[in-house]
């Protein structure tokens, strides 16, 4: 029976996946590189330093010195002018959120920076209901490689026997993830996995071996989780 849930962040609480790749778009252009859609959505999963040095490998070119750090720093920069007048948060996802939160023990596990986590987080008055975030400062390895969701189980975990709970085995824990590799890494945690079609199809969440898929999160209710992740 499901006792935590951790939640992917782009591509599932905030629908920002077109934002990052104008951002990554205007800041590459800077440096005479064409990035374009096909190139971006290879690239799901891949924390911001990972990104980059594969965008300048197909160019052709070397990040010389600081270069990563400089576009990194500078797409979010970017970024946050995206989406600074409004949000763009997937259609109930907040009250998903809020009442997932009243029956289960709440994580965040995203290859975004924390930065960017948390500055959305509040904004949508969320930061609350998530016990834990594993963000890229925190692993050494990206999707899919399992890392970030042992990381955020175990950190989960520990939280909830604080909180006089019992501790939770992996097939109680439930990932929730837009795209194949965070499925992947899901399945390669012993984590039991929700994808959702925001990003990709339902196919191809299947085919990266998704337990369920589904088109709207906010069509679930804690039991719903419960009947269908047993």
């Amino acid at each position: 029976m499901i006792k935590a849930i951790l939640f992917d962040f782009n591509g599932v609480i905030i629908n920002d996946e077109p934002v990052q790749m104008k951002a990554y778009q205007e800041v590459f252009k800077a440096e005479d590189i064409e990035l374009t859609e096909e190139d971006y959505f290879s690239c799901l999963g891949m924390d911001d330093r990972t990104f980059i040095n594969t965008i300048y490998e197909r160019a052709g070119k070397t990040p010389e010195g600081n270069k990563v750090l400089e576009i990194s720093v500078a797409k979010t920069k970017r970024w946050r002018e995206l989406i600074a007048e409004e949000l763009p948060l997937f259609d109930g996802i907040t009250d998903f959120v809020k009442k997932m939160a009243q029956d289960f023990a709440l994580g965040v596990v995203s290859m975004a920076k924390r930065e960017e986590i948390e500055y959305v987080l509040e904004r949508a008055g969320l930061i609350d209901q998530f016990a834990v975030i594993i963000s890229s400062e925190d692993v050494a390895n990206c999707k899919p490689d399992p890392e970030c969701f042992l990381k955020g189980f175990n950190a989960l975990d520990s939280w909830r026997v604080k909180q006089q709970h019992l501790p939770m085995v992996h097939s109680e824990c439930l990932v929730i993830e837009d795209s194949p590799p965070g499925i992947a890494a899901g399945r390669a945690a012993r984590l039991k996995t929700l994808g959702v079609t925001n990003t990709v199809s339902a196919a191809e969440l299947r085919e990266a071996g998704a337990d369920a898929v589904t088109a709207n999160l906010n069509d679930w209710m804690p039991e719903s989780a419960r009947r269908v992740f047993v």
